[in-house]
């Protein structure tokens, strides 16, 4: 099963239970799940900001498809001066359920547990969130995920996923990000 088809299924599953009759046939049907995915879900794709140099994408077994971009934070400045965007390779049109799936751990951290706040929101200034949540990351690689629905239509590079990730001094592992549109 490659990663696309991996991330879709662990996103969507969950989010498709709560649909009555949706659930069974999209888990007879991979691939078609696999289309639902609109981002490119290798962490060697996305686009940090914030430091220089910049991260690094580093070996891990550990985590579904074996590579994680690992950023090392000073905690200094605010949440979103230093994070990682993701950006959507397909339009969104208004109504859509947007799945958001991702890995995350603390590789290391002056605390037990680390903030990182994920949404989708504008490419663009004012970069506002359309809609998001803050996480808990642990040591362990966990797949986290949120969702919403698109406000309006959207065109490819105008929308995307962001996280915030300067809440602390302490070095944060992302692995891969999936974004779906369930459609309506």
């Amino acid at each position: 099963m490659d990663l696309r088809i991996a991330l879709a299924l662990g996103a969507a599953v969950p989010a498709l239970l709560a649909v009555p009759g949706v659930a069974q046939d999209a888990k007879s049907d991979e691939d078609a799940l696999a289309e639902k995915v609109i981002t490119n879900t290798n962490p060697a794709s996305f686009k940090p900001y914030g430091l220089t140099p910049p991260p690094k994408l580093v070996n891990d077994k550990a985590v579904q498809g074996g590579k994680a971009l690992r950023i090392p934070l000073t905690g200094a400045g605010e949440p979103w001066s230093i994070g990682v965007n993701v950006p959507l390779l397909k339009p969104v049109q208004a109504g859509d359920k947007l799945v958001v799936a991702f890995y995350a751990r603390l590789n290391k951290g002056d605390a037990p547990t680390a903030k990182v706040n994920g949404q989708i929101q504008l490419s663009a200034a004012p970069y506002t969130a359309l809609f998001g949540k803050p996480f808990d990351v642990t040591p362990e690689w966990k797949l986290l995920q949120f969702s919403g629905k698109a406000d309006k239509d959207y065109a490819v590079g105008s929308i995307g996923a962001a996280f915030h990730l300067n809440t602390g001094k302490q070095v944060i592992d992302m692995g891969p990000v999936a974004v779906l549109d369930m459609g309506q």
